[in-house]
């Protein structure tokens, strides 16, 4: 007698501690398929609004107009845009209080331009740990819907007088379901997650750039109006 061994009809027949394990995987590889695709769009958002603020800083716009743009236009600025902000907001706070030591004033335009940047590290990295769980934890998920079923199946051929590979094989299918689905949803978890962590990284590396020419630019002038008051 044949049997009907499709994916569906396997599913079915699992028993219940298997079938919610796999619905759990289901769950879990839709999640991190939706979190991935907000990553992907979010990252290259952060991308765009990063190269584009890069250029109007270097197209020799004074930091006085980029400073009054970027507060201007705040709910839809970027990270490099924002830690930008940051810098000039402290530099100019702290040039209102009279405070004239170069040191203090570099010193803190970098300690709020620094805790920005970390900031916008956490925002960029949003949902990075949920995929690394789902990557990590959903093959051993879906390698205990298996072990449960193969269990399973053998106590329900304990009563049979005559066990032969027909009897045995749909049980032990039904259970590998399990793996199967577990390894559909930690694969492309694991290989998002190092893609999204590496291009992290560039962002963080492009932020970290930046802070450091703009305090030089900051300690430039400040050289320059120190030589001019003299």
């Amino acid at each position: 007698m044949n049997q009907d061994l499709s994916i569906l009809t396997m599913v079915i027949n699992a028993s219940w501690v298997v079938q919610l394990v796999m619905l759990l995987l289901v769950c879990v590889s839709v999640a991190s398929w939706a979190a991935i695709f907000r990553k992907i769009f979010a990252l290259k958002r952060v991308n765009a609004l990063n190269d584009e603020f890069e250029r109007d800083f270097w197209s020799g716009t004074s930091l006085n107009d980029l400073f009054a743009s970027a507060a201007q236009n705040a709910k839809h600025s970027g990270p490099l845009e924002r830690i930008f902000a940051s810098g000039m907001r402290e530099y100019q706070k702290l040039r209102e209080r009279r405070i004239t030591d170069a040191g203090a004033l570099m010193d803190g335009a970098r300690r709020a331009m620094r805790a920005s940047f970390q900031r916008e590290l956490d925002a960029v990295e949003v949902n990075l740990s949920f995929l690394a769980s789902v990557g990590s934890v959903s093959p051993y998920l879906g390698l205990f819907g298996t072990v449960w079923g193969i269990m399973h199946a053998f106590i329900g051929l304990a009563g049979l007088q005559q066990v032969t590979l027909a009897t045995v094989a749909p049980g032990i299918a039904e259970a590998l379901v399990a793996t199967a689905i577990g390894l559909f949803a930690a694969i492309p978890a694991v290989v998002a997650y190092n893609r999204f962590a590496h291009d992290i990284d560039r962002v963080a590396i492009k932020l970290e750039t930046f802070i450091e020419e703009f305090t030089n630019i900051l300690q430039r002038n400040l050289g320059a109006q120190s030589a001019s008051g003299h």
